[in-house]
């Protein structure tokens, strides 16, 4: 079962997702917030699996809540959920530590689906959604200068958890990774794996933000 706290300054909207999940024999809401100052005292309080955070709300915004949630330490992963289309909303609160976003307009299994790869450490937007998204992202990204894989956070990187994490930064899927680098998907998984752990990254979007941070945009390899 994953438990779910709602955020959102909406009633009907609160009430909507609170009926789809909890219709759901895999998920529970154990909670909802109207503004981002209740939903930090009540992730902090229910310690929910996934929160569902709205980013446009009075008083404190989704981006500050989801950085003073990820930041208190909380095992919650917070999934964000927009009306706005790739906006500087959405990188404020990926660089604040979400993991992931989706439209309120989803359908009812892609959210559910979405919370399912949240809570599971995944990222949860579409391959094809992540590249668009990462294309808009590196607009907002310092160039970098020097090599790469020079960073201190990649330094510790073998050959082929290079290759994997290249390929994460383009958003390929782990089926398509294990494709191009003709591995099985069981073995990407312990790759992919490997290297969050140690780039010291949430998950998938967070790797990508770091990728993009260290100019892996564009690069090949550098050996």
């Amino acid at each position: 079962m994953t438990t779910v706290l709602i955020v959102d300054d909406q009633p009907l909207q609160r009430l909507g997702f609170r009926l789809l999940l909890n219709a759901n024999p895999d998920t529970s809401v154990i909670g909802e917030a109207g503004h981002g100052a209740e939903a930090v005292r009540q992730a902090a309080a229910l310690r929910p699996d996934v929160v569902l955070m709205d980013i446009r709300m009075p008083g404190m915004d989704g981006i500050e809540a989801t950085r003073r949630i990820v930041a208190s330490g909380a095992r919650s992963r917070v999934l964000v959920l927009t009306t706005f289309d790739l906006d500087d909303y959405v990188y404020g609160a990926l660089r604040a530590g979400a993991s992931g976003f989706l439209f309120k307009d989803a359908l009812p299994e892609e959210l559910l689906a979405g919370i399912r790869a949240v809570a599971a450490g995944d990222a949860v937007t579409a391959p094809a959604l992540t590249r668009r998204l990462l294309e808009v992202f590196m607009e907002h990204t310092s160039d970098c200068v020097g090599s790469a894989w020079e960073d201190s956070r990649l330094t510790g990187l073998s050959e082929r958890e290079r290759d994997v994490l290249l390929a994460v930064v383009e958003g390929l899927t782990n089926g398509e990774i294990a494709q191009r680098l003709v591995l099985s998907e069981s073995t990407i998984k312990t790759h992919v794996s490997r290297v969050l752990a140690k780039i010291g990254a949430r998950d998938r979007v967070h790797a990508v933000i770091i990728g993009y941070e260290a100019g892996l945009v564009g690069r090949g390899p550098r050996r």
